[in-house]
């Protein structure tokens, strides 16, 4: 049975393959695809609907089905753009650089050479546009990990064994160490994480590649246990918990998209235009350099002596310049 994701693939596959076999019979074009007839040619009635985002009715693919001794023949028309080679804008090929910069730090060995090439191409085709565009992929930070770590984690994801983490845990200032069940790999926001069961906290737990101190693939079977389901991320890497610091920061002007952009627990309207938020913390450090960056447009409020643990660290900062 063909399920959504089956079919657009194949979809996307269908198109260049009728343009290059104009009058494949219906059969062998199932074949070729390892479907039924019957599926073919659901196929053909959905990209009857496809086209162009504006087209009119006009415009659309156009599927003629013929009978040539007693047998389908495929005609495909109206479908000449998809031959023509793809132009990307500097902003869509920046976007695309970023992403496979981000893909290359979790890829190794032979994967790890193919988005080299493909970097290197596209790099090519987008030029000086890109080169020189304000938000050029070059400037957009990808938070680096070792190729022996990323190499081990893919190796133990494809076999499903074990790992032996050596964790560092800035929050805590601690390295751990412990045994986790890989489950996949997720990447947001340039950083790349492992999920996976791990054995020390008995739960589902979420770990930083560039984190990752030492890894060792152990000889032991990757066995989550049926209550280790993937972190359903749709609303972001950072999901708040009722065990994470409650925190109040005042947001100036110029830092209220802080309240749009990070999961907090309530905003009000402060003095002067300022916004008073309520957010949860996991870890502080995070939000020691998220106020620090923003360079007095926030003030913690509470927890006091986490405000003065910022202030303090801003001084430390800006003695190290009068020197």
């Amino acid at each position: 049975m063909s399920n959504a994701r089956d079919q657009v693939q194949r979809l996307l596959a269908l198109v260049p393959y009728l343009q290059e076999n104009d009058g494949a019979r219906v059969d062998d074009v199932a074949k070729e695809f390892g479907v039924r007839p019957k599926q073919i040619l659901a196929d053909l009635k959905v990209l009857w609907f496809c086209g162009l985002p504006g087209a009119q009715m006009g415009d659309l693919i156009e599927i003629d089905i013929e009978s040539a001794e007693g047998e389908g023949v495929i005609h495909i028309n109206n479908a000449d753009y998809l031959a023509r080679p793809l132009r990307l804008a500097a902003d869509e090929a920046l976007a695309l650089l970023t992403a496979l910069r981000t893909l290359r730090e979790v890829t190794a060995g032979q994967d790890r050479d193919a988005v080299d090439r493909a970097i290197a191409k596209l790099e090519q085709a987008a030029g000086e546009a890109a080169a020189a565009h304000e938000g050029s992929a070059a400037h957009v930070h990808v938070e680096p990990t070792r190729p022996e770590i990323a190499e081990t984690v893919n190796r133990a994801l494809a076999g499903k064994r074990r790992l032996h983490l050596t964790y560092d845990v800035p929050s805590r200032d601690e390295t751990t160490e412990r045994d986790v069940d890989p489950m996949r790999l997720v990447v947001s926001d340039g950083r790349s994480y492992l999920e996976a069961w791990c054995r020390l906290a008995e739960d589902v737990r979420l770990f930083r590649l560039d984190r990752i101190a030492a890894v060792k693939l152990l000889d032991l079977p990757s066995e989550p246990p049926p209550e280790a389901t993937p972190r359903d991320l749709s609303n972001g890497m950072f999901q708040p918990s009722e065990r994470d610091l409650l925190a109040t920061i005042r947001l100036a002007p110029p830092a209220r998209w802080v309240a749009e952009y990070y999961p907090n627990e309530s905003v009000e309207e402060g003095p002067e235009g300022s916004l008073i938020v309520k957010l949860r913390v996991a870890d502080i450090s995070w939000l020691q350099r998220l106020v620090l960056r923003l360079g007095g447009a926030a003030t913690v409020l509470d927890p006091p002596d986490l405000s003065s643990q910022i202030a303090e660290t801003a001084r430390e900062a800006l003695s190290a310049y009068e020197l």
